[in-house]
Parts: C-alpha cells; sequence; structure tokens
C-alpha cells in the first residue's frame, strides 16, 4: 500500500508502507530507502 508521511513543515515522501512505529510514526520504502514520519491522512 503506498503511503504518504511528513518529514518536516514542506517535505513529504510517498512510498510503500513497511510498519508503524510505537510512537505513532510510520516507516515507508522508497527503492532501497526507508523513512520515518507522521503519517498524512487524505
Amino acid at each position: 500500500m503506498i503511503r504518504t508521511i511528513s518529514l518536516g513543515r514542506y517535505i513529504s515522501v510517498q512510498g510503500l508502507f513497511e510498519r508503524l512505529t510505537p510512537n505513532g510514526n510510520i516507516i515507508i520504502r522508497v527503492g532501497s530507502r526507508f523513512y520515518e514520519g507522521k503519517p498524512i491522512s487524505g
């Protein structure tokens, strides 16, 4: 499933959902890189 996260005030990243962290952030994968951030709801 493709999800979008916010890394800062003006930066968002879209990629494949990997897992949910205990603090409420989610981890997504873009190619071979992983990013953690706050999920953006649609």
